[in-house]
This record gives structure tokens, sequence and C-alpha cells, in this order.
């Protein structure tokens, strides 16, 4: 979160820290990141980043989100079926990347920092909610939806069990598994 007070962030100096973020992420897992490691990578001092985060879980996350972002657009196709399927493949498939592998572990951390834990449903998941909620939306106004669609509900059925699978059971997400959640959701919500 950017100080209301003082100078506005120096692009360069941002884009410093969010990439040794993400890199010692990916080099050394969430546990082993540190603001000082942070800090020596991106050649500021601590209290740079602790003037523009209030702690090593906003800063990690908001790095591994720089990163991640452009990997999950938001699909337009004019068909809802097609978007849902599209954003929950895209999910999936970033979720198995090694880069997607984070958020297992952040998830994991997430359970002993409630900072992490806020942190993360706050920027990353939560997003994403609101990407398949509008998704769902839009198939409503154009009638492909049942008009009394409870949304939070569908989102569920729909990208629940992707994450039942990543952090539970550990069966495979593949394409073919996504498709057929978002196949058997429709049979029931569409009008």
């Amino acid at each position: 979160m950017e100080s209301k007070r003082g100078r506005p962030r120096n692009v360069e100096t941002e884009k410093s820290i969010l990439t040794a973020s993400y890199d010692l992420l990916l080099e050394t897992g969430f546990g082993a990141v540190t603001v000082e490691k942070i800090a020596d990578r991106a050649k500021v001092s601590k209290a740079t980043i602790y003037k523009w985060w209030p702690n090593k879980a906003a800063v990690v996350m908001d790095g591994f989100l720089s990163s991640a972002a452009d990997r999950l657009p938001v699909p337009d196709t004019g068909s809802v079926f097609d978007d849902i399927l599209m954003h929950a493949t895209n999910l999936s498939r970033f979720l198995i990347s090694r880069e997607g592998k984070i958020i297992t572990e952040i998830i994991g951390e997430g359970q002993m920092d409630s900072g992490l834990a806020e942190a993360y449903r706050t920027r990353y998941f939560q997003p994403r909610r609101l990407e398949a909620r509008l998704l769902m939306e839009r198939g409503v106004q154009r009638g492909e939806l049942k008009d009394n669609l409870d949304i939070e509900v569908v989102t569920d059925l729909i990208y629940g069990p992707i994450f039942y699978r990543l952090l539970v059971t550990g069966q495979p997400i593949d394409d073919a598994y996504v498709q057929q959640l978002v196949r058997y959701a429709f049979q029931g919500i569409r009008n």
C-alpha cells in the first residue's frame, strides 16, 4: 500500500523491489524470503520497503501478483460458457505451473500467518472471484444463465474443486477435468 504522505513511489525502485521479491520467492520459497534479502537484492534500504509495504507478506504478494497478472486475462468471447471455461482453465494451468505452485506454499504459510492469509485473500483470490462474478453477471444479462443465480455458490461449485485437488487430494488438474467441471455446473445454471 502506498503511503499517503511524502513523495510518490519511484517506479523503477518499486519494480526493482517487486522483481527481487518475486525472484527470491521462486528461488527460496516464502519462508526463506526476508525484507532484508529483498532490500539487498533490490539495492534499496529496508526502510524504503517498509515505507511502501506494511510487512514481508504484502511486498511478496505484490511481487507475485505483478508477475502473474498478465497470465490470467479476463476473457470476453461472447459466450459465458466459453468465458468461464477459459478463465477456469487459465487459472488451473497457472496453479499447476512452477510459479503457480507458490500459491500452494503461500496458502500453507498463511495457516500460521494471518497477515499473509489476509494478503493472499484480498490481493489474489478476491480479484479472481470478482472476475468470475463479472463473467457470470454478463451471462445473466445476456440471458444465457438463470436470473436467480446465486453467483457466489456457483463460483464455489466451479472453482472449489480445483483448489480441493490442488490442496487436499493431489489428484491431477488438467484441461479435461476443468472442462468436465464447467460442463456439469452449466447443466444446472443455464437458462
